[in-house]
């Protein structure tokens, strides 16, 4: 080999070979994580959700509904974390709840410096409302805790991913079209991008619920997932009911076909440069959703048939599998 081929050879491969490390560990396809659903109080019970996801193990999604909630001072109001939108008079704040009893996760984070493993906890905001002032709120609380957060750069070219800046947490947002004014639009040039929402999705037609699972169906992985990843939309969320006809309640014995859509749905993502999340996967008796505060429609109806999903979501690499039940989860995927 002559003395200029050689050395091209060896940059090429230096160059490969730092391509490669400088690829994000937590990309797409590279993590199965729990998306502990609803990690906060309500109705006066609950609190112990977000100790309970953390106890199950790092690196952990966590979701927070935040709810705007009207009041005196100067800024108008609060962000609060909450299920139900008329029933937030004594809902914590998001800061003191959430950022609170994160502190101590994060501190060590920074502390020990392992950025390989980084994020440690992926927080998934479901906002209820979208007031500016709400959006505003939340920027101001990032903010504050800047140095735990992923962030990018607010560029001109909107469209193209920048490479991130990865800390101990990363913080996904909805599809809600009000938010990426105040997320991302609003940012000036060379600021941070703090905060990462999910692509939009196609509306379902159909007269009822039913009807509407049963629309998700009849659409392929194309049409679900019709954008590419940009700089601020980075994720994509999906019902299980793009899965299996119907969504839990209606779901049979899973099977092959049921594979092939899902590999084909998270395929799809992944080669457009998102994250993927479906919800919600649980398996338990009836009586169960009552006594602990599930949602109904989310029951598979049996442990052993949300095993089967959970299982199923592991090996086709779903980023983000959303389930109440966060220590059987964690115990399957062992």
């Amino acid at each position: 080999m002559r003395p200029r081929v050689a050395l091209t050879a060896v940059l090429l491969s230096s160059l490969a070979g730092l391509l490669l490390a400088q690829a994000p560990a937590f990309g797409p396809g590279s993590r199965v994580l729990l998306d502990a659903h609803n990690a906060y109080p309500y109705e006066g019970k609950y609190a112990d959700r977000v100790p309970r996801a953390l106890a199950t193990g790092l690196p952990v999604a966590i979701e927070q509904d935040l709810i705007w909630r009207p009041g005196a001072g100067a800024a108008g109001g609060e962000t609060v974390v909450g299920h139900d939108v008329d029933k937030v008079a004594d809902a914590p704040s998001f800061e003191a709840y959430f950022f609170t009893q994160l502190a101590p996760t994060m501190v060590r984070a920074l502390r020990e410096n392992r950025r390989d493993r980084w994020p440690l906890v992926v927080l998934n905001l479901d906002l209820k409302t979208n007031e500016p002032e709400h959006h505003r709120r939340i920027l101001e609380v990032l903010a504050r805790h800047d140095a735990w957060l992923t962030t990018a750069p607010r560029t001109s070219t909107p469209d193209v991913p920048a490479p991130l800046t990865v800390g101990p947490m990363l913080v996904l947002t909805g599809a809600d079209p009000a938010q990426p004014r105040t997320f991302h639009d609003a940012v000036p040039v060379g600021d941070k991008v703090r905060l990462f929402g999910a692509i939009p999705v196609p509306q379902p037609e159909g007269d009822d619920n039913r009807a509407r699972a049963l629309s998700l169906m009849r659409m392929t992985p194309e049409q679900l997932i019709a954008t590419r990843a940009t700089n601020y939309r980075r994720w994509v969320n999906f019902p299980w009911a793009v899965v299996e006809a119907g969504g839990q309640n209606h779901a049979g014995e899973w099977t092959a076909a049921d594979r092939a859509r899902l590999d084909a749905l998270v395929g799809r993502a992944h080669a457009n440069g998102l994250w993927i999340r479906f919800y919600t996967l649980n398996g338990h008796p009836a009586p169960d959703a009552d006594a602990q505060g599930w949602t109904k429609s989310y029951n598979f109806g049996s442990l052993a048939a949300a095993q089967a999903r959970w299982r199923a979501a592991r090996e086709a690499k779903v980023d983000f599998v959303a389930t109440d039940q966060y220590e059987a989860f964690s115990a399957a995927l062992r």
